[in-house]
């Protein structure tokens, strides 16, 4: 009996010593698996932490380099007009050239951004005083030897065949010759593409008003970046095509951009089953047909009547005022309006004072600018763009306050006003 008893005890001390074998191993084994976890999880959290680490150094880098960027570009600009010779004069179409301008110095031009103008004094024969005028850029900031810029001759309405054309206009195109010297100002404005923050675009152009997106394509194009690009050009008929053989090399050659063209006269004919030409006018409407969404940035140039009817159907469509970008010279009236603060005296008590001219001008609503009502009372104010853009209208302001109707291209001084663009916010007194 003892035996078979002894027998037993040796199986079960066997099973439980087996049993205690198989609870330590997966006591170590779990102890292990958690200590294999956590040091995966602080392999995880390191390699997380270095990336974070990276990003960070990689966006400190872009900044440093972008306020380097920002010193030099500040510092390669120069004051004041600078010489520049004709280098070249090419017909795009009727009525427009573009003028290839190399610095008469021979020195490398700085960077702009696409979309910037210049500004010229141009020294017209039979004119008493220079005259101020600013043209958009119309190619790409990847060139150190010349800008160029696109100008289209003003021809007199068709209702008023005895009008006067444009001065500067006429002057560029029928006058200027290659070789002769213009005197420039550095590049200016605040309509600019910006690459850096690669977001998809809308450029809307009607005839001239091509020019700072040709700029702003040819950008896109020579960057090496691929953002999302929809062109909408819209002419009245062919013979106002600017570089179209250009932008349809381009289009072909980079998928991320989109070209449509719009021919308003009912009289052209061309391929009907072209997708990408438009027997109408550009219009909000097209731009509901064929853009997936409204969350682009939009960038419209062109006449007058075309952007006003774009802008406000942007709006209504929902597009935020931010994302909707205007160029105009002339009367500015499209631009945003700067939001506004205190309320202005009542009109009939505000009192404008020309004190080197002497004279006394009531302002009244009729007037849209500090510089009409100056023209309107016979006072001499210089003036260029007539958009706040040039700086020609500079005026001090001895006492009062101004508020302006856009935003201003031109920085103004402390004290002065750019009168084309401002009006009387309490009575004032200007050296003028």
């Amino acid at each position: 009996m003892q035996p078979i008893i002894d027998q037993v005890q040796s199986a079960l001390g066997g099973r439980v010593s087996l049993v205690l074998g198989l609870v330590l191993i997966g006591a170590l084994t779990l102890q292990a698996l958690s200590m294999l976890a956590g040091t995966w999880r602080r392999i995880y959290l390191e390699r997380e932490q270095r990336q974070l680490s990276r990003e960070r150094m990689r966006l400190l880098v872009k900044s440093a380099a972008a306020q380097l960027q920002q010193i030099e570009h500040s510092q390669s600009l120069w004051n004041g007009y600078r010489k520049f010779k004709v280098a070249r004069k090419v017909r795009e179409c009727d009525q427009v050239y573009s003028f290839y301008l190399s610095p008469n110095d021979g020195k490398a031009l700085p960077r702009f951004k696409p979309g910037q103008y210049l500004t010229f004094q141009l020294n017209i024969p039979g004119c008493s005083k220079p005259a101020i005028r600013c043209y958009s850029l119309s190619d790409s900031p990847n060139h150190q030897d010349y800008y160029r810029v696109t100008i289209k001759k003003v021809l007199p309405p068709p209702d008023q065949p005895q009008a006067t054309p444009g001065l500067a206009s006429s002057f560029f195109c029928d006058r200027v010759r290659e070789g002769d010297i213009l005197d420039v100002k550095a590049p200016a404005g605040h309509f600019a593409l910006d690459l850096e923050q690669d977001k998809p675009v809308v450029f809307i152009a009607g005839g001239v008003g091509v020019t700072p997106m040709l700029s702003m394509v040819n950008t896109v194009a020579e960057s090496g970046f691929k953002p999302e690009v929809w062109f909408f050009y819209g002419v009245r008929n062919r013979s106002e095509y600017i570089q179209m053989d250009h932008l349809m090399k381009l289009t072909a050659k980079h998928d991320n951009i989109r070209l449509h063209v719009c021919v308003s006269d009912p009289a052209e004919t061309g391929a009907a089953e072209d997708p990408n030409l438009h027997r109408e006018r550009v219009s909000i409407e097209l731009l509901k047909r064929l853009l997936p969404s409204s969350n682009y940035d939009f960038f419209i140039c062109g006449p007058p009547g075309m952007m006003k009817g774009i802008t406000e159907g942007l709006k209504e469509w929902g597009v935020p005022r931010e994302n909707i970008l205007f160029e105009a010279f002339g009367p500015a009236s499209l631009k945003a309006p700067v939001p506004k603060t205190d309320a202005p005296l009542p009109v009939a008590e505000i009192e404008v004072e020309f004190s080197r001219s002497g004279k006394r001008c009531r302002w009244k609503p009729d007037f849209t600018s500090l510089l009409d009502l100056a023209e309107a009372n016979g006072v001499q104010i210089d003036s260029g763009c007539r958009a706040g853009n040039c700086g020609t209208c500079l005026v001090a302001i001895k006492s009062g306050k101004v508020e302006y109707l856009v935003q201003q291209g031109a920085t103004p001084e402390d004290n002065s006003c750019l009168t084309c663009i401002c009006k009387p916010k309490e009575s004032l007194v200007l050296d003028a």
